[in-house]
């Protein structure tokens, strides 16, 4: 989810759900050990249980990052072996890593020896159009026995050429039923599901069969749907009594974030899915969007929303 679930996005869901897992943007090895760490590794304590999302294929690199990741008070470090885009694949990690289990097995075991933190694989079930399912048993075997014991697993090939990485999401096909295998085959193992997943009823489908699912694009995109998840999976209550009480915890925290310099507007993009299937949700964006109102500030700016989003809902207008 790169440059989508940053720390803002991650401070709105977890105004939503206060117990599902939230994982960070893959962050390479390189922009860790070379760039600015706090801007890639700082997050608010609110996130927890939070992981980071490490792509890399050197096992010494990949251990000094996760150090960092236990030092920032991540609750876990995960591995992408499962990126088909081609700059990461020239960077010899993603998903291309799948063809070197030896590899990621001793990238596992590297990290695992540097932190106590669970360290985590998400991968592909196959690569090109070959579908067998040994590939993929083979390779969760040999990185089992580095000590993983969480496999996130995308339930799509990923395809190394010919096709983008909008594409390599939705053309390969879903074969949830890999995914399934994999768990019967090492009950011992956490199975983690990924791909496609949308709603509770698909959700609650996929747990008769794995430990877990992973939600992406649905979980962006549609951002309410995750008011459910405490009650339904956690067994807690629900934390976000209505979406307007969220949207208005949201401007408090943009307010926060402007006080330290970060314009709202690179905070609110991520909350634009908040009223789809409302009345006046198509207004209540375009004003949220309006590049004229980034000079404004985020409150008043949240009072301009209200307006034709409550002029909208009067005339009832169609939801969008």
């Amino acid at each position: 989810m790169l440059d989508w679930t940053d720390r803002h996005c991650r401070h709105f869901h977890r105004l939503l759900t206060q117990h599902a897992r939230l994982y960070t943007e893959m962050v390479t090895t390189g922009a860790l050990l070379h760039g600015d760490q706090p801007r890639h590794l700082d997050f608010g304590d609110e996130e927890h249980p939070v992981a980071l999302q490490l792509g890399g294929s050197e096992p010494a690199d990949l251990a000094a990052c996760a150090k960092l990741a236990e030092r920032w008070g991540y609750d876990e470090v995960n591995l992408n072996c499962g990126c088909p885009s081609p700059r990461v694949q020239r960077g010899a990690f993603g998903a291309c890593l799948m063809n070197e289990p030896a590899l990621v097995a001793d990238a596992v075991k590297a990290m695992r020896d540097a932190v106590s933190l669970p360290v985590t694989v998400k991968h592909r079930i196959g690569l090109g159009k070959d579908e067998s399912y040994a590939f993929v048993r083979d390779f969760v075997g040999s990185v089992a026995e580095a000590g993983c014991e969480v496999f996130i697993v995308h339930a799509r090939n990923a395809w190394l050429e010919g096709l983008s990485p909008k594409e390599n999401r939705d053309i390969p096909p879903l074969r949830y039923e890999v995914a399934h295998r994999l768990k019967t085959e090492f009950p011992q193992l956490t199975i983690v599901v990924n791909g496609g997943i949308a709603g509770d009823e698909a959700i609650a489908a996929q747990l008769a069969h794995v430990d877990g699912v992973m939600v992406g694009r649905a979980a962006y995109h549609e951002p309410w749907t995750l008011s459910t998840w405490d009650e339904r999976f956690f067994g807690a209550p629900a934390p976000a009594s209505d979406r307007a009480a969220v949207e208005l915890a949201m401007v408090r925290y943009m307010e926060r974030q402007a006080a330290a310099g970060v314009p709202w507007a690179h905070v609110a993009r991520h909350m634009l899915g908040l009223w789809n299937g409302e009345a006046g949700a198509r207004r209540w964006r375009q004003v949220w969007s309006d590049h004229r109102l980034k000079a404004e500030p985020a409150a008043a700016v949240h009072a301009l929303a209200q307006r034709p989003a409550r002029a909208a809902a009067e005339q009832g207008a169609p939801a969008a």
